[in-house]
């Protein structure tokens, strides 16, 4: 690795994260007790970053954030990080979905070896393996545990989501024993900071209803979720043996957003079956694809910018004022700038369906 993520001649390899099938926890802890019983990775993750917390490798020094729950039927979660907003480096600037990767741009070929806390590995599965993902710390972290999944950087690819990428991400989340871990990705126009392949890992500490509420059935492998703030496409993961071909559902899903003109944003979070939680079945993971159109640069007025976590439900706030004073119809007038009009949406939806009946 001494010709990537910032590493020169000498410099150690991060360790590798070995696991197999028998590392996934197939039932996270509850909602009541989400930090009883860490698993191995999250025991991991967590004293690493928190190591690089204390040497000073971060932007800034997270401590406890103010959170509140504002007064409505969505219970959008408004989190003050002024912090974020402050110190993080500059978004690069975008000018379409289709951008290639700008080497003379800040990537993560440019990470300290220190940032790199370890590198996932898979072994033991017949199939074609996922990507094994680079695990950083985010060095403007949204929350404790915040992770850039990185495919391995030296290939220099843009921020278009791969299906061996999405299905290392969703792995990762089922290593996790906490219910509030989740992964995502933020596609170009839709959020995306660096055009380098990245998704993100962290640890949401609130359950979202986007997690348990039923979906309207599209076909056999797709749903729409109005559940939250904004309408996603849903697709389910019961077990490990369908994160393959979920994941390459929803790049195809993806791919044909971004042949729309459309940007996305994706997010995989534990829960219910599509029908819901009394409909019988486990739960297992529901993987998020949200449409919108395509913003380049910040938006003149808006009180946020909104990516995964803002069509999630969770609202990280830039300012005091704002976070003590925004309503939930303020909040949904932003985020609802960004999406489709119904009309739009259920046409998608129609195109969505037929491409994965294929």
């Amino acid at each position: 690795m001494a010709d990537m993520a910032g590493a020169a001649p000498g410099d150690p390899d991060p360790e590798e994260f070995v696991y197999g099938e028998e590392d996934f926890v197939l039932q996270a802890a509850g909602w009541g007790d989400p930090d009883s019983a860490p698993s191995r990775f999250d025991r991991v993750l967590l004293e690493g970053w928190s190591d690089r917390m204390e040497r000073g490798l971060f932007r800034y020094r997270l401590g406890p954030l103010p959170t509140r729950v504002l007064p409505g039927a969505l219970r959008l979660v408004a989190q003050l990080n002024e912090q974020r907003s402050a110190e993080r480096r500059p978004p690069q600037p975008v000018r379409s979905l289709r951008d290639p990767f700008d080497p003379g741009a800040f990537n993560f070929t440019r990470l300290r070896p220190a940032e790199l806390l370890f590198r996932l590995r898979r072994t033991g599965d017949p199939g074609p393996p996922p990507d094994p993902l680079l695990v950083a710390i985010n060095a403007s972290p949204l929350e404790r545990g915040h992770v850039l999944l990185l495919p391995e950087p030296a290939r220099r690819l843009p921020q278009a989501l791969t299906a061996p990428a999405l299905r290392g991400a969703l792995e990762a989340a089922l290593l996790s024993a906490h219910p509030g871990f989740r992964v995502g990705f933020n596609g170009l126009g839709g959020g995306a900071s660096v055009n380098h392949l990245h998704l993100h890992g962290l640890y949401l500490h609130r359950p979202l209803p986007l997690e348990e509420a039923p979906a309207e059935p599209l076909g056999p492998r797709l749903g729409l979720l109005r559940a939250g703030p904004a309408p996603a496409f849903l697709f389910f993961a019961p077990g490990p043996a369908a994160l393959e071909p979920v994941s390459r559902a929803v790049c195809r899903a993806a791919e044909h957003l971004g042949r729309a003109g459309l940007a996305c944003n994706v997010l995989a979070t534990r829960g219910a079956p599509p029908a819901g939680p009394g409909a019988g079945g486990g739960r297992g993971l529901r993987v998020l694809l949200w449409a919108r159109r395509p913003l380049f640069g910040p938006k003149a007025g808006e009180p946020f910018a909104v990516a995964l976590c803002e069509l999630a439900g969770v609202l990280p706030l830039p300012a005091e004022p704002l976070y003590r004073d925004i309503t939930e119809v303020q909040a949904l007038s932003a985020i609802r700038q960004q999406l489709l009009p119904e009309p739009e949406l259920l046409h998608l939806a129609g195109e969505l369906a037929r491409l994965l009946e294929r």
